[in-house]
């Protein structure tokens, strides 16, 4: 026997042709929702350039209302609390933001600006690195980065001298117990009550070690001079995004760019001429600054 094809039923063929017509329907109502979103978005952004922001609010609301699933919008309304310093809803729409688009950095310095405002310190410093690396890896000459930069600079100096304190406090008293500790074993076994120059020599050996690595861990902890060739040679701050020029000089690449746009085209210390295209990163000196704020937390302040 041959297969058999039958033909669809009129019942059938009207069911298909509504359920077609119903999908377009469908699709076409939600791109005009789409539609006035966006316009919301639009109209929001024209009143937050006039500083309207409460009517930029209730447009971005409205924008929110028609499509939630749009991370955009959350943010844009962040934004407008950021600017009247509303943090408990700065962090709602930020982490709603988020939740959608990881990678909005805008979302992620609003979200650290709130942290830092509740004094969590590293962790308004963990997002704000996130959005900075972002902004780098997006190439945006958006100059967010120098607000972001100065925020997590904030938050890292902070948070050492928040726990600076009770660190001083906890490495005087193990130190106090260390010694403790080596002289009594000393004790113990004898060694403090032989007039033995070997063990005497030994004794003071111990005791000046154990004091030169706790006096180095204070000394890497206490606030002092940031190193000279750390530092931008125009603003004697440390170096943030380092580059290096044809005559060998390093400067911070934003206040090198500003020279070069309302000063001349030429390097500020050797005078020798000067392009933006002929500026390289430093990553030596990078990897330098990067090294030494960890372990010198405390230079955070110096910018």
């Amino acid at each position: 026997m041959g297969i058999c094809f039958s033909t669809p039923s009129k019942l059938q063929t009207k069911l298909d042709t509504e359920g077609g017509g119903f999908s377009m329907a469908a699709a076409a109502d939600a791109a005009g929702v789409a539609r006035q979103a966006e316009l919301r978005r639009a109209e929001g952004n024209a009143c937050f350039r006039k500083d309207r922001v409460g009517a930029a609010i209730d447009c971005y609301t409205e924008a929110i209302a028609l499509c939630p699933d749009v991370a955009v919008y959350w943010m844009n309304r962040g934004l407008c609390h950021f600017r009247r310093k509303d943090w408990a809803r700065v962090e709602e729409d930020s982490r709603r933001a988020l939740a959608l688009d990881d990678a909005l950095f805008k979302g992620h310095y609003l979200l650290g600006c709130v942290l830092l405002e509740k004094e969590e310190h590293a962790l308004a410093a963990k997002e704000l690195e996130k959005a900075l690396n972002l902004v780098k890896s997006s190439n945006s000459t958006d100059k967010i980065a120098e607000d972001i930069w100065q925020v997590l600079a904030k938050a890292k100096y902070l948070h050492w001298e928040k726990h600076s304190t009770e660190r001083v406090w906890k490495m005087q008293s193990l130190r106090e117990a260390c010694e403790n500790a080596l002289q009594e074993h000393h004790f113990l076994s004898g060694t403090l009550s032989e007039d033995s120059d070997r063990t005497t020599n030994e004794y003071s050996e111990q005791c000046k070690l154990l004091s030169e690595v706790f006096t180095k861990a204070v000394h890497d902890d206490t606030p002092g001079d940031v190193p000279d060739y750390l530092c931008c040679q125009i603003t004697f701050e440390i170096f943030r995004d380092p580059v290096i020029t044809p005559s060998g000089v390093t400067y911070e690449r934003g206040i090198l760019l500003e020279h070069l746009r309302k000063v001349g085209n030429f390097d500020p210390v050797t005078r020798e001429p000067l392009k933006e295209h002929q500026l390289v990163p430093n990553l030596a000196i990078k990897e330098a600054v990067q090294a030494y704020l960890k372990d010198h937390s405390w230079a955070y302040k110096s910018n």
